[in-house]
């Protein structure tokens, strides 16, 4: 199984590139986050893949970073959910977005994505509850932190995350919840922050 490429961007086509491999052309599958990320024609690129083996076709599908692939294959998991609606999600929303719509149970977030009505929505945030782990958790951390007003040394985000944290709550499963809180109520106490954290986090669990 090809579980990495590194070539030579060839070419580009809607919903899949061409890497040169030392003369051999592979077709690969992006979301167009990806296609947006890569160098210029005839630049050097690599890509994390993963194959999937059918029947009559073998595809490959190619991501910029190992959260993205991860997310793929979660994505992949829910019924419904095949290769082309997950690039579609990927395309549309970012990581951040699909675990803080799965944290707060907003399906609305999903019905962004072209292709995906309410009950795939529904089911999306339902099945992709407690699965997504860690997935990218410095990297959703730093960007939750730099889009809340300046928060990233916020002694309420600080002491709401200690106090969490000592409760036996990983930062992956609550640093979206406070981060939210605080960027909807910027003048809110630590107490009341712990407090509406464990509100939503008692919902997921439900």
């Amino acid at each position: 199984m090809i579980a990495k490429l590194m070539g030579l961007l060839d070419s580009i086509y809607d919903g899949f590139i061409i890497v040169n491999v030392n003369g051999v052309g592979y077709r690969v599958f992006c979301s167009t986050r990806t296609i947006g990320q890569l160098s210029g024609i005839g630049e050097g690129i690599s890509l994390f893949i993963e194959t999937q083996v059918r029947e009559d076709s073998i595809k490959l599908f190619g991501f910029s970073t190992q959260t993205e692939q991860q997310l793929f294959n979660i994505l992949n998991v829910v019924q419904g959910v095949g290769a082309k609606v997950a690039l579609a999600i990927l395309s549309t929303l970012t990581h951040q977005d699909i675990q803080l719509a799965v944290m707060t149970g907003d399906s609305k977030t999903f019905t962004r994505v072209s292709g995906i009505g309410p009950k795939l929505a529904t089911r999306l945030v339902t099945e992709l509850k407690g699965k997504l782990g860690s997935i990218g958790t410095n990297e959703n951390m730093s960007i939750l932190q730099t889009g809340t007003s300046g928060l990233t040394h916020n002694k309420t985000l600080d002491e709401a995350m200690s106090a969490l944290s000592n409760l036996g709550y990983a930062r992956a499963e609550a640093g979206g919840i406070v981060a939210q809180i605080l960027k909807e109520n910027p003048d809110i106490n630590t107490s009341e922050v712990i407090r509406l954290s464990l509100k939503e986090i008692g919902k997921m669990k439900i």
